[in-house]
């Protein structure tokens, strides 16, 4: 697939236009998707433009030709364009965005706007539009939206903020980068071994090899303890070893440096997604766990052929949001799963949650059905009732009270639950 460069949205004119000190802030790119009827369109499977600057800080746009994954009141059955921007750098920033679909003759066809949200690397990172416009809409060649070629214009703006005092990011980030894998201060070191090694051609064993990764303990201790926790709590030496037989090389440093602060390139983690689920949830590295698994979800088209074993596989590691995905995906296929799938091992622990599966499938048709009704958006959760809330939700609250956000949809509800119980108690006791 070609490189979709962004080109800056520009005009050219004869004589001095009237215009107030305010506009003259605002900078806007034009970004071109090509060939867009040909771009993957499966549910949850994205486009993404090259990084651009804006407000000192680096951004990217992307879509879903076939819309989001989990968008929220989207029938199954329906097909949105989705588009959605993301913070790519490291900071903070506040910002707002306008979001324009152009036709093919530079006219506006759709505009979607973003509040002033304070967005921050470490927290808040993207704003979607889940329903832009029907896919169908997008295509029919009377609405003039592609151009004669096939391309999707989008026009993104936000005001430059160019009176912003220049503040230096805190160092703290920059400084634990800087100590991974640094011999000369480390205190423990991890030797890695490879797989094991095949006999040669004359029979001889190759000798097993290992890799060397160094390490603070102090550091393990408060983001890693279940590594931290190989070594010795009475061993004091200069530098204590312990060997990593389970994991490959490559991947116990994708590891090892995310717990130093850094991240995991998106093609590593598409490329070795199970892996590093494999060796997160081992060594308890959750947020990396998270992120590895929605990226297999992302990159993942479900069957009926691959969907026993997804599922097998994400109650095994305990991937709760891959579980929900397999599960609504049987839900919504469930006639052709019963003839193709034998259902011999099938984890007798996500019954219920194939339950609640089906049961949003039924809303989701009955919603459907009645789209043109008013009051189409009205959920019956109250904010309380955690019974039918998505994962992601629930991990977003769990998130939200400090409480740990690896588990089971039945351990995050109770967790939950536990979590308000406790909080009527205190408030009862003021």
């Amino acid at each position: 697939m070609p490189v979709l460069h962004p080109r800056i949205h520009t005009t050219i004119d004869v004589g001095k236009p009237p215009s107030s000190p305010d506009e003259s802030r605002y900078k806007s790119i034009q970004i071109h998707f090509h060939g867009f009827a040909y771009l993957p369109h499966a549910r949850g499977r994205g486009i993404i433009s090259p990084r651009f600057s804006m407000n000192g800080h680096q951004w990217e746009l992307g879509i879903y030709p076939g819309g989001e994954l989990h968008a929220r009141h989207t029938p199954l059955s329906s097909t949105y364009l989705a588009i959605y921007i993301r913070l790519c750098s490291q900071g903070s920033v506040t910002a707002s965005f306008d979001v324009k679909l152009l036709n093919k003759f530079g006219d506006l066809a759709c505009r979607m706007h973003s509040p002033a949200i304070n967005w921050r690397s470490d927290m808040i990172t993207e704003w979607s539009w889940p329903q832009v416009m029907r896919r169908s809409k997008v295509l029919d060649e009377n609405r003039y939206i592609l151009d004669d070629d096939g391309t999707l214009a989008i026009v993104v703006s936000t005001k430059e903020d160019a009176t912003a005092a220049f503040v230096p990011k805190n160092p703290l980030t920059k400084m634990m980068k800087g100590m991974f894998n640094d011999e000369t201060t480390a205190d423990v070191c991890f030797e890695v071994c490879s797989a094991e090694g095949k006999d040669d051609d004359d029979g001889a064993k190759r000798t097993k090899t290992s890799t060397s990764f160094y390490a603070h303990r102090s550091i393990l201790r408060g983001c890693a303890p279940m590594l931290a926790a190989l070594f010795d709590v009475e061993d004091t030496g200069p530098m204590i070893s312990a060997q990593i037989s389970d994991v490959k090389p490559d991947i116990f440093q994708y590891m090892l440096g995310y717990v130093y602060g850094g991240s995991v390139p998106k093609e590593e983690l598409m490329t070795h997604a199970k892996d590093i689920i494999n060796a997160a949830d081992k060594y308890s590295i959750v947020n990396l766990k998270l992120e590895a698994e929605a990226v297999y979800l992302n990159s993942t088209i479900f069957t009926v052929d691959n969907a026993m074993d997804n599922l097998l596989y994400a109650d095994a590691k305990n991937c709760a949001l891959l579980k929900e995905t397999v599960l609504d995906f049987l839900a919504e296929n469930s006639t052709e799963a019963i003839n193709k799938i034998s259902f011999a091992d099938f984890p007798g622990s996500v019954v219920k949650d194939l339950m609640i599966a089906f049961d949003r499938s039924k809303k989701r048709i009955l919603q459907e059905h009645c789209s043109d009704s008013e009051g189409e958006d009205n959920d019956d959760d109250d904010g309380e009732d955690y019974s039918l809330m998505r994962v992601s939700e629930l991990r977003r609250k769990l998130d939200g009270k400090g409480l740990d956000v690896d588990g089971s949809r039945e351990a995050m509800i109770e967790a939950l639950k536990n979590s308000t119980a406790l909080s009527y108690a205190h408030d009862a006791t003021d």
